[in-house]
């Protein structure tokens, strides 16, 4: 069989087979018996095993038949369960924020406990992309972008100030026993996509001459280097506002003194001249007042 086969001629043998009758098929799809009849065939010869036994009074389903027919069945209800889902909801109170998986699983997850409290009629969709994109996608009530604040036709509010600093499992931070060049011997994760990164922190430690900036594994999300990190596979190059959790927590350590400043951050971004619509507003609203709170820029 090739390719999917039309889906009338499946919602038609998902009918037939309810009914185990064509023409009763016909009269809940209204369309003729014998456009019935010509769907099912053309679908048994798409793939290639007779769907129905065909009675002088009655139709019975072939085994082929009895085994197609909760798939079809399944497929129809999962298309439906996920039309409804994207949808169905109000667009009043559905809240579309996008931001990147590193944001939404380190910054974003452990906060929103408190706007789920504080606004429980809202709705909100989280959808993730990895790199901005030159402009905000229809449907997007807020984007969180990583950069220094500038994009063409986007306004922007500052969430975090950042610092890099590499992190690691405890283990194998007493391993490093305070000493960059012992980098050398372990393996660097690096996050790609980002203005600054290994290249200048071991710059700035003094030891690009011992270490190669450019070795070890690279990622296009901030989230599996970090959990490598913890699990003692390397020593990733965090951002503060990503790691000060797991560096509270315990999970990861930070071996070094030196931090690397960088102008880049996380921005809360909305449509120029087009003010966020008021549910959307408070989202906004909120990120702004957690962002600015002691510790949590």
């Amino acid at each position: 069989m090739r390719g999917l086969p039309p889906p009338t001629w499946l919602r038609t043998f998902e009918a037939a087979a309810r009914h185990l009758s064509f023409t009763q098929a016909a009269h809940e799809l209204h369309v003729t018996q014998s456009a019935v009849s010509q769907q099912i065939r053309l679908l048994e010869d798409r793939v290639g095993q007779p769907l129905f036994h065909r009675l002088p009074q009655s139709l019975r389903l072939t085994e082929a038949g009895k085994a197609y027919m909760p798939v079809v069945r399944d497929a129809f209800e999962r298309l439906g369960h996920g039309t409804e889902e994207v949808f169905g909801r109000s667009r009043e109170d559905l809240l579309t924020l996008r931001a990147t998986p590193g944001f939404i699983e380190f910054w974003l997850a452990p906060r929103l406990e408190d706007f789920f409290a504080a606004n429980p009629d809202l709705q909100l969709r989280v959808t993730s992309t990895i790199w901005n994109t030159e402009f905000m996608e229809a449907g997007v009530d807020l984007e969180i972008r990583y950069g220094t604040g500038q994009w063409p036709a986007l306004e922007a509010a500052r969430l975090t100030r950042e610092t890099l600093l590499p992190v690691c499992a405890p283990r194998v931070a007493r391993g490093l026993r305070g000493d960059p060049a012992r980098l050398v011997e372990l393996r660097l994760l690096h996050t790609d996509g980002f203005q600054n990164g290994w290249p200048e922190w071991l710059h700035l430690a003094g030891v690009a001459g011992e270490v190669d900036g450019g070795s070890g594994s690279h990622f296009d999300t901030a989230i599996l280097p970090l959990r490598l990190a913890e699990e003692g596979l390397g020593v990733a190059l965090g951002r503060s506002s990503l790691v000060a959790p797991r560096l509270e927590g315990g999970s990861l350590a930070a071996p070094f003194e030196t931090v690397l400043p960088t102008e880049e951050g996380f921005y809360v971004t909305w449509r120029e001249g087009v003010p966020p619509r008021p549910e959307a507003g408070k989202l906004l609203e909120w990120l702004r007042t957690v962002a600015a709170e002691p510790d949590h820029a």
